[in-house]
């Protein structure tokens, strides 16, 4: 290594180690921005980058677009010069280490699309220099950083390694989850070579104590994809439960409660109408287009993705079924009101949300519907669902409830008033157990789904 190069990396350590490092943060998402706050609330100088230049006037005026998320280290960063944001690449080069946080869907044919993750790393290559540092935390397969992001850099003329170091640490974060925050997940830190790996974790170490080091960012990639397929898979199992025991006159929710009393041996996962956000649908497809190339095949990857596909159909056939069997209607004409549009309870995320599925079947049957989400006012727009664009939501009210002929619950926010719910309305199918979960009773019928 000549001498220059050394230096550069000598000095990339030093600056890591003292926390004088200039931190980049590429995607100000539901990832990026709780990094960025954690550095920022760390005293670390760092940059924010996005190529939507709307997300970055709403955080210079203070705007908090990630309602789950608690931005207000950023407009402390940015009243102090510690923070900005911006959507010039360019800035990159005055950054130590830069985390590339972006998304990573599907193709409409289910295979992984890196478009984001190759356009960030060219961004990247155009102003890369000896001494930096690159992390890759977006969610991808074995092989990504490797294969992908090290061949756009390397080609630049710089080698990683001798020139620059390069790691995989995969996100884990959990949107509205108010107790693991950033600071409270152990991290996942694998590198392209050892002096990568190192200098990863002692970027991380002022923010999560708890580091967990791996031999290669192959490693680190298939940690995180282990992580949500184990999810997926169980969540599958659990929804094909409950249409096995729906058969039986049995209550899942009631089976469920009392395993999960078993100390050991069992974990609880819970039914609901379809997978949503942004990894547990996604993610697991990964795992399954890169097996291929390694003639492997993942039944049990595709079997749970076939069941929890599936799931936004059969809670319209049970919409559709207690329709005609309590009220003597058909689906087609009748007017459906969707409590919850968000992916998950007490968050704005809609992304891969299950609600979107059904209203898109719903509309496809006949059906008329509104929505209510305390957190949504209004649909955005999605990759999957271009047409519900700017769908507003509707007030909860008496009035709403009692002009609907069912209520069908996709979402159980905490915010919703359950109990006017079970009061007013005709008929509630329920794919949360947000009534009975709750111990409320009314006049409406109650179907669960």
């Amino acid at each position: 290594m000549a001498d220059g190069k050394a230096d550069a990396l000598d000095e990339l350590r030093r600056r890591l180690e003292a926390g004088t490092a200039r931190v980049g943060v590429i995607g100000l998402g539901y990832v990026g921005v709780p990094l960025a706050c954690a550095f920022v609330g760390q005293g670390i100088a760092t940059t924010g980058f996005d190529i939507d230049s709307k997300k970055i006037e709403q955080i210079e005026s203070g705007e908090n677009y990630l309602h789950s998320v608690d931005m207000a280290p950023l407009n402390t960063g940015l009243a102090d010069g510690r923070f900005q944001a911006t959507t010039d690449f360019a800035l990159l080069a005055a950054c130590d280490a830069i985390l590339i946080c972006v998304p990573t869907p599907l193709t409409p044919q289910r295979e992984p699309d890196l478009s984001y993750v190759d356009a960030t790393a060219r961004a990247i290559a155009a102003s890369l220099r000896p001494g930096q540092l690159v992390v890759l935390e977006s969610t991808t397969y074995p092989g990504t950083t490797r294969e992908v992001v090290r061949p756009i850099l390397d080609a630049t003329g710089l080698t990683s390694g001798a020139d620059y170091l390069l790691a995989y640490s995969p996100e884990r974060e959990d949107p509205g989850n108010p107790i693991h925050s950033v600071a409270r997940i152990p991290k996942v830190i694998g590198g392209e070579g050892q002096a990568a790996r190192d200098a990863a974790m002692a970027l991380y170490r002022p923010i999560v104590p708890d580091l967990v080091p791996v031999s290669s960012t192959d490693t680190a990639e298939a940690v995180k994809l282990t992580e949500n397929i184990f999810r997926a898979v169980n969540i599958a199992l659990v929804n094909e439960l409950k249409l096995i025991y729906g058969r039986m006159g049995i209550d899942v929710w009631e089976v469920i409660d009392a395993a999960k009393t078993k100390p050991f041996g069992y974990m609880p996962f819970y039914p609901g109408p379809g997978l949503g956000g942004h990894c547990i649908p996604i993610d697991p497809f990964y795992l399954t287009w890169r097996a291929r190339s390694f003639d492997a095949a993942t039944r049990f990857v595709e079997l749970a993705g076939e069941i929890n596909t599936a799931m936004p159909y059969h809670v319209v056939d049970r919409l559709a079924d207690a329709l005609g069997r309590l009220a003597q209607r058909s689906l087609y004409g009748s007017r459906i009101l969707i409590l919850g549009a968000a992916y998950k309870k007490n968050v704005a995320d809609v992304r891969e949300s299950p609600a979107l599925k059904i209203m898109e079947i719903l509309s496809e049957r006949g059906a008329l519907w509104d929505f209510h989400d305390p957190h949504v006012a209004a649909l955005p727009r999605t990759r999957r669902h271009p047409e519900l664009n700017g769908r507003a939501g509707v007030a909860l009210d008496a009035e709403a409830l009692a002009r609907c002929q069912a209520v069908l619950i996709c979402t159980d926010h905490d915010q919703v008033d359950y109990a006017m719910v079970a009061r007013h309305a005709p008929i509630v199918v329920d794919t949360r157990n947000a009534l009975a979960g709750r111990g409320l009773s009314g006049p409406a019928k109650v179907v669960a789904a």
